[in-house]
Formats: C-alpha cells, structure tokens, sequence
C-alpha cells in the first residue's frame, strides 16, 4: 500500500509533468513518461487534481496546470516572487544583445524558466519558455547554477543522477565535470548546442545573501551569434548583469 508520501511525491512528479509542457499542454502518455508512472496510475492521479481544480483538461484531452493552482501561488507570490524584481534585468540584457534572455530558478535538482523576453534577432532558438524545467547541468542555466555548488555538492548530485539517457552522452558524468570546470574558469557556462543542434546558450548564476547559486540568468540563439569574438562581448555583459540583480535580490 502506498504511504502518504509516495502519493504526495508521486502528485508532485505529476505536476511538474504537467507544467513541463505549460501552455501547449501535455497527453496522458506525456505524463507518465515524465513522473516515471505507469500509464493508469497516472491517468487516475491526473483526474482526481482535475476535481480538486489542480489541474484543467482542455477539450482534446490534454492536460493544463488548473485555477485553483493560480490561486495558491498567488497566495504565497510575497515570499517567493522575485521575477518583478528580475524583469528588468532580463529585458536589459534581450535589449542589449538582441537574444533572448531568460531568467531561471533553482528547484532542488532541477532549474525551472520563470521569465523570458524575446530579443530584436529574427531567428529565435525556441528551447526555453517559461515553467520549462531541466536537471542541474543541463542548459546554460542550469550548468551555471551546477558549476556554483560545492565540489562535495557537485558529486552527489552527478552519483544520484543519469543524464545520459535523456539527454545524450554529451551529459555523462565525466562530460558535465568537464562543462564545470570551463564554467568556473570562464564565469559563466556555455552550451554549444547540446540540447538542440545550432541552438546555443550562455548562462551566469545570480546568488543568494548566503552566496548560493539559487538563480540564473541566460542568453539563447542560433549558433552563428554565438561565435568565438561575441561571447568574449557577452560574457562579461551577462555577468555584469548577474551581479547587478545579486545585488538588487540582496537589498529586497
């Protein structure tokens, strides 16, 4: 029989399956392919947050984060809320490089997107939106946030966690140890299309008053405007900026 907490974890896998694939919305088998469930189980978990108004169901089936979700985070938005205070910052930089640029929150193992502005360029990489979610080490946003944790840290997370078989050979343990390391020398990560060939990103993590990596700032787009010379322009312009909304998450 389950306990307690294997249903409240398994409603939280289920959740974030869910808002994985915000605003499309996301099918049965979507589901329960990202919560790791079987099929039914999580069909039958599915339509019991349907009648609590947890979640929505659109009338082809697919599924959607529900009102009564909006409801709770509006309540706790004081405490928790800081994409106000990180707009700006993520406009400045879409304004300043014609990318787009994303600003991204750490959730235990994962980073999730809270904002995203779409820069002046044309083409756009259409990898990143807003409640997307990827593991630490995995996006710009989420190997800068890796690369900022402890060593100590940096191990038991790549020891409990195997990228491999979602995300490639190219996220391997010994692949991502590397990607830190570069990112720790150069201040901020890249990711030279490893999640989508030509698509390109560049994060830089944005501390807490512990001096926690618990936020990140990135830039994506389409390999050509990411060339060797340009990142030596970005770089310093997304660390900068970093920096700058530290400070102002700092003085809230």
């Amino acid at each position: 029989m389950d306990t307690p907490g294997d249903v409240v974890g398994r409603v939280g896998a289920v959740l974030r399956a869910v808002s994985a694939r915000e605003p499309g919305g996301a099918t049965t088998s979507d589901v329960a392919r990202g919560a790791g469930l079987a099929r039914p189980t999580a069909h039958r978990l599915l339509s019991s947050l349907l009648r609590e108004g947890l979640i929505d169901r659109t009338a082809d089936g697919r599924w959607l984060l529900g009102p009564e979700l909006y409801l709770l985070g509006t309540a706790a938005t004081s405490r928790y809320d800081v994409t106000e205070l990180a707009q700006p910052f993520v406009r400045q930089l879409s304004l300043a490089t014609g990318e787009s640029a994303f600003f991204s929150a750490r959730r235990g193992d994962e980073t999730v997107c809270l904002v995203r502005e779409d820069g002046s360029f044309p083409i756009r990489s259409h990898v990143l939106h807003e409640g997307i979610r990827f593991p630490l080490g995995v996006a710009s946003a989420g190997m800068a946030v890796l690369a900022y944790l402890t060593d100590a840290e940096v191990d038991a997370y790549l020891a409990r966690t195997d990228l491999v078989p979602a995300y490639g050979e190219r996220h391997a343990a010994e692949a991502v140890r590397a990607r830190v390391a570069q990112t720790r020398a150069d201040g901020f990560a890249l990711n030279p299309g490893l999640l989508v060939e030509g698509s390109w990103g560049m994060g830089a993590a944005v501390f807490d008053a512990d001096e926690r990596p618990q936020w990140a700032l990135s830039l994506t787009g389409i390999e050509q405007r990411f060339t060797a010379p340009r990142r030596r322009d970005l770089g310093p312009l997304l660390l900068r900026t970093a920096h700058e909304l530290t400070t102002s998450l700092r003085r809230r």
